[in-house]
């Protein structure tokens, strides 16, 4: 876990079963700074089991406004005392956002080790970010959302920030990490959009093939139905952000039909702002996709709460509307008739799938395959007969529909994508026939 008492700003270290009780408060939909709705302990459980904790006790109240220095009101506060003491826990986690102030007087009471759903969720990430990338990512990430709390960790020294004759080494320490901070920071941006513009060069590279994005709630299945589509090897685990970095493979249909398909980073409910924002890179196959398949876990308690999560998530992401493909996966957890009459109507033309079952992965690729042709248009070319190699792969998927022999020319009405058009007449010397 990130043990901010010690100072440290930099990756989480595990601490080996640590005793965890999970918090959460109910506020207003309606309350500001992205704080308002339901508290969650179910998927804050399964966060802490992912990071490494035990849990050993809940506890939830309901307010219209958190308390200003504790979060939580005076008699649940006092509860939640007992319970720590009762248990020997040594880590207390909030299903909600803290202020620096309500972190500092929380741990202060309850003298125990207090972390944020944001806190948590960084220490997951930093946990599991692997490549240079992702690394470079959380640790963005977790910078950011420490700088403004640095004054919780230095609160061991007594003189800070203070009038004339009141300057201390804490204030000090105060201004020299954040000159350090701010300069890390800085050189991380520098260094992810590095990256960026690299990656921005891969994607033009693909430049003609269909991009097709899983995107989905973490834990939908998404690797899953990667591996299953292409028989590539992507970790899959059953926990929460198994995967952090954006994989792609390409599938090959036919001789001149193929698309790939990318693995992106799951989103989850109030997915941290900072961690949206560092990751925007890793995302640019979500932005660049001409088709986004939306995974949704159908065993989970609530999969119109996962589709609206995500869906949040990705108007911060994908500034326009895209072509999206809505999948029902794990339908092996729930009775299919009953959920198909419950979503079917709802969202029209959905997949209902099981990604361990081969046929699921067949039928979704066959849906994607439909997706791709239906970019294809009928076109009449004349090509000249020399250059009649070039209508080998169309002959090979079938698309090519009528074909005649005038002279040294070739007329032929194809069945073909606009950019498959426009390379054979310009780099084959191939001639639109207009239609009459």
């Amino acid at each position: 876990m990130i043990n901010e008492k010690e100072g440290t700003a930099g990756y989480a270290t595990e601490a080996p079963d640590e005793k965890v009780i999970l918090v959460g408060v109910h506020l207003p939909d309606s309350f500001s700074g992205g704080l308002g709705g339901e508290a969650d302990l179910e998927e804050l459980g399964r966060l802490v089991d992912t990071a490494g904790g035990r849990i050993v006790g809940r506890l939830d109240q309901r307010r219209n406004r958190p308390a200003p220095r504790t979060f939580l009101g005076k008699g649940k506060l006092e509860e939640l005392q007992e319970l720590v003491q009762d248990t020997g826990a040594t880590l207390v986690v909030f299903d909600n956002d803290l202020s620096p102030a309500q972190g500092r007087n929380l741990e202060a009471v309850l003298e125990v080790n207090i972390l944020d759903r944001t806190e948590l969720i960084l220490d997951i990430f930093a946990k599991h970010a692997s490549t240079r990338q992702a690394r470079l990512q959380v640790e963005l990430a977790q910078l950011q959302y420490l700088l403004p709390r640095l004054t919780r960790l230095w609160t061991h020294l007594e003189r800070q920030v203070g009038g004339i004759g009141t300057r201390g080494p804490g204030e000090t320490q105060l201004e020299t990490d954040r000159r350090l901070l701010n300069r890390r920071i800085a050189q991380l941006r520098k260094s992810l959009k590095e990256i960026e513009t690299t990656r921005q060069t891969q994607v033009r590279s693909r430049e003609g093939l269909y991009k097709v994005a899983l995107i989905g709630y973490t834990n939908a299945g998404k690797s899953t139905l990667m591996n299953a589509i292409t028989g590539a090897d992507v970790y899959v685990k059953d926990q929460l952000f198994a995967t952090l970095d954006a994989t792609t493979r390409r599938v090959d249909v036919d001789e001149r039909r193929r698309f790939l398909l990318t693995d992106t980073v799951g989103f989850i409910r109030r997915l941290p702002h900072h961690l949206v924002e560092s990751f925007k890179a890793t995302l640019q196959e979500v932005r660049e996709a001409d088709l986004m398949v939306h995974v949704v876990d159908a065993g989970c308690l609530d999969p119109e709460h996962q589709i609206n999560s995500v869906n949040r998530v990705l108007q911060e992401v994908v500034p326009q509307e895209k072509a999206t493909q809505m999948v029902f996966n794990k339908m092996d957890l729930v009775e299919p008739e009953l959920f198909r009459n419950r979503y079917e109507g709802r969202y029209p033309g959905t997949f209902f799938v099981t990604a361990k079952d081969p046929q699921s992965a067949l039928d979704l690729r066959e849906g994607i395959l439909t997706r791709l042709m239906g970019k294809e248009m009928i076109h009449t070319i004349e090509m000249p007969i020399t250059n009649l190699h070039s209508l080998s792969r169309f002959h090979r998927s079938g698309s090519v529909l009528e074909q005649e022999f005038m002279g040294d020319v070739c007329r032929a009405t194809l069945r073909l994508t606009e950019e498959e058009l426009n390379r054979l007449l310009s780099r084959e010397g191939g001639r639109l026939v207009p239609t009459e």
